[in-house]
């Protein structure tokens, strides 16, 4: 079903491009259009997911030097019946996570440098059970490839503001065709990406507690991102926020509100939709993790383990133990 849901919002994206390029160029614009479109989805099933690491400075990690976020995601894989993902990690304070890839045996999950800061092992794991959801229902390609569609749609009406003005016959319909062009395809390109964030997150939300067997250390995360992410600026997304919508929690400030406008449902509303999963007497009681050393603000020269790029100890986890050591229970 989700295939079908994938084709179908390729499909709209796909007209919406080539409507613009008609409003701009006619048939000629379309067809353009059209093949620019059907190029970029191409593009985008092979190489979305290296776009987007690479656009979030995202580095990979492994059982050597981040062995208990490493294996905290091994174990939800296993739980999960998906094959490993690759791990990436960002250095950035505000705690948040997404994943990517094409399928389940192309994928990758990231986090920041601040997730790990902030939340217990029980809550990272959580978060990234929630995001090997996403990989579970195939939501990463959608995601990737609504991201890649909506931000062209959003250049090409950029283009149109700028360019579109002109003595151009080929615009069957003149200064009313740059107008649509340039504020109602963008703003509806926005509305099919934000409609697939909102409906995906509760459904991953639900199946990473399943996953994890811990709604509520999924609730406590969610509310500690919220208000870490209220203070704490994400740059990165900020230049780029068609990606806004992979993200756990929207990364953007100003976009808390549950309405048509927000990439994300209210944070509030998925809380308590997990403590309803916990209350129904369907995940046993699962014992309390370790809260792990306490860590002060992130710095602006903060590396991989929160500490400075020359002072960090390549051996030492992002909990500050070495690997080979016992991992903290985390559900």
């Amino acid at each position: 079903m989700n295939l079908v849901r994938t084709a179908m919002l390729i499909a709209v994206l796909t007209a919406l491009f080539m409507g613009v390029g008609y409003m701009l160029g006619g048939q000629g614009g379309m067809m353009t259009a059209f093949f620019i479109a059907a190029a970029m989805n191409l593009f985008s099933y092979w190489n979305a997911d290296k776009m987007v690491l690479r656009m979030n400075h995202a580095v990979e990690v492994n059982a050597q030097n981040a062995p208990e976020f490493h294996a905290i995601v091994a174990d939800l894989s296993k739980r999960a019946g998906l094959p490993m993902p690759k791990t990436y990690l960002i250095d950035q304070p505000q705690p948040n996570a997404f994943a990517t890839g094409r399928n389940p045996n192309n994928a990758a999950v990231a986090a920041t440098t601040g997730l790990l800061q902030r939340l217990t092992p029980a809550e990272v794991g959580a978060v990234m059970a929630h995001e090997l959801a996403h990989i579970q229902h195939r939501d990463t390609l959608t995601m990737t490839i609504t991201a890649t569609l909506a931000g062209a749609i959003s250049m090409i009406g950029n283009y149109a503001l700028f360019f579109g003005g002109n003595r151009n016959n080929n615009n069957p319909l003149g200064a009313l065709g740059t107008i649509v062009a340039v504020l109602v395809a963008p703003f509806a390109a926005m509305l099919v990406q934000m409609a697939v964030s909102r409906t995906r997150e509760y459904s991953a939300d639900q199946r990473g507690a399943e996953i994890s067997g811990n709604p509520r250390a999924l609730a406590s995360a969610l509310a500690k991102i919220a208000q870490a992410a209220k203070r704490i600026e994400n740059p990165l997304a900020e230049r780029n926020p068609a990606m806004a919508h992979m993200y756990i929690y929207n990364p953007l400030h100003g976009e808390r509100m549950d309405n048509l406008f927000s990439t994300h449902p209210n944070v509030e509303n998925r809380i308590a939709a997990l403590e309803a999963m916990a209350n129904s007497g369907t995940f046993a009681p699962t014992a309390q993790a370790p809260a792990g050393p306490t860590y002060g603000e992130p710095t602006e020269t903060a590396g991989p383990w929160g500490t400075s790029q020359s002072e960090a100890d390549p051996n030492t986890g992002p909990w500050g133990r070495a690997p080979g050591k016992p991992n903290d229970r985390w559900s």
